[in-house]
Formats: structure tokens, sequence, C-alpha cells
């Protein structure tokens, strides 16, 4: 190995020594990607008010199913527990807290799940 850089690097990150001219000729195509962030982070939004509204319908009718049968009451307890922080979640989506409620409707599918294990 010489030590010697490739030919494609880019000449700030290459170092004086090994500096590759750019043919000026042709421009590349602006591709920041600023004018899709805020496109994006409103997808984030809705995806995440969105899937905390649906996991907190499907808490609550699982829990009113629950209550109406023989489980234990710790099970619709459960139910209603998680999709009370999948709610959560959907507000803080909503505002723009999507990390947040990416880990609160991870939390409360976990509580949803662990009280399906009573029954």
């Amino acid at each position: 190995m010489s030590g010697r850089a490739d030919s494609d690097t880019d000449p700030e990150i290459a170092g004086p020594e090994t500096a590759v001219e750019q043919d000026d000729s042709e421009e590349p195509p602006e591709q920041d990607g600023a004018e899709d962030r805020p496109q994006d982070a409103r997808r984030a939004r809705w995806t995440a008010a969105g899937t905390g509204a649906a996991l907190t319908l499907a808490g609550l009718a699982a829990a009113l199913l629950r209550l109406t049968g023989s489980a234990p009451a710790l099970v619709p307890a459960a139910y209603a527990a998680g999709a009370a922080v999948c709610a959560a979640a959907a507000v803080l989506g909503s505002r723009g807290r999507t990390r947040r409620a990416l880990w609160l409707l991870i939390g409360g599918a976990m509580v949803m799940a662990v009280g399906d294990q009573f029954d």
C-alpha cells in the first residue's frame, strides 16, 4: 500500500497533497433534502398519532371483551393501562415528539402483552 488516496476522494477530505481537481463544467443537482424535511416530519407525526390511536382503540376493545368474559381482573386492567399509554403516545406524536411517542407505543404494547399472559 502506498498510502495514496483514491482519485475520487473529495478534495476537502483528501488533504492538500492529494487534492483532486474538479471539473466545474457540470454542476450536480442540489440534493440536500431540505425541502423533504417538513414532509418527513409531518409524515412521522401522522404515523405516530395514527398508530397510537389504532393501538388505543385495539386495547380498549380488548379490555371490554376481556371484562365481559371470565378473565381475571388484572387482564382488562392491563389492556386499559396499555391503551392509556398508547393514547399518550398518540398525543405526543401529534405534537411532534415522535421519538418519545415511539417508546410509549412500545411500552403500551408490552403492557398489553404482559397483561394477556395472566389469562
